[in-house]
């Protein structure tokens, strides 16, 4: 029989439970991420290389979260296949089946309830090496004595804050930051994914309507050039019959 407390035996992804089914504080915690991870599935469209979990379990090879996983609310992978061999997809993230490659960013969205964002998990996704760690905190920063979005970089085991916005991140080719913009039906501050100039990408909803707009724009061109068409045709018949009659009256033109 399998002795499961031993170090030598660690449950596959199918075995360990992929949530801890505790229910988020509020909506912005699931909104949060997936647009960032839509945002960046267009971004890098034609990539295979990557993986972004929303509310995933991550479970460590060794360690206090090695049955117990920690949730972050989001968090992207890179030097993993984007789409695993199995029609479920991933139902959690285990190191060991990932060739030991832990996230290379990993997102909190801080809610009503503080969760241990700056202290008990910065020290678990150390342990992780999660090289960036993004705290996101728009409603309660000033009760945290924090910023609304601090983004640490990890130096010798340690996490130092990353200062300007966005910042700029080389390991992953994108830049983190805060901006306003509709999203859902909800106008309100987002966080986004910044190119090296400081160019914020655009997300589906904001590229969709913006191929909305030139397809009515090139509409509308198109049906300008139709009226005009036709106004020069109209133009050219009323000149046509002009000059017929005039030489049913007169004869031909002189040369």
């Amino acid at each position: 029989m399998l002795d499961y407390t031993t170090p030598e035996y660690l449950p596959s992804s199918e075995e360990l439970p992929c949530s801890d089914d505790t229910p988020v504080d509020n909506e912005l915690q699931n909104l949060i991420p997936n647009l960032l991870k839509a945002t960046l599935a267009l971004i890098w469209q034609v990539r295979w290389d990557w993986f972004f979990g929303v509310d995933m379990g991550i479970y460590d090879r060794t360690g206090q979260i090695r049955r117990t996983p920690i949730i972050p609310d989001g968090f992207l992978s890179i030097g993993v296949p984007r789409r695993k061999n199995d029609p479920k997809g991933r139902l959690s993230y285990v190191l060991l089946e990932e060739n030991n490659i832990p996230p290379i960013l990993v997102l909190e969205v801080v809610s009503q309830t503080y969760g241990g964002e700056y202290d008990s998990k910065m020290t678990a996704y150390a342990r992780l090496a999660v090289l960036y760690y993004v705290i996101y905190n728009p409603n309660d920063y000033k009760r945290d004595n924090h910023e609304p979005l601090e983004v640490y970089r990890l130096e010798n085991g340690e996490y130092l804050r990353q200062f300007g916005e966005p910042v700029w991140m080389p390991e992953i080719g994108l830049g983190i930051g805060r901006g306003e913009g509709l999203h859902e039906g909800w106008q309100r501050e987002w966080l986004y994914w910044f190119d090296e100039q400081g160019n914020r990408f655009l997300t589906p909803e904001e590229l969709a309507e913006q191929e909305s707009i030139r397809a009515e724009q090139e509409s509308i061109r198109a049906e300008q050039e139709r009226q005009q068409r036709v106004l020069a045709e109209q133009e050219a018949a009323q000149m046509q019959a002009l000059l017929q009659r005039y030489r049913e009256q007169f004869g031909e033109l002189p040369e």
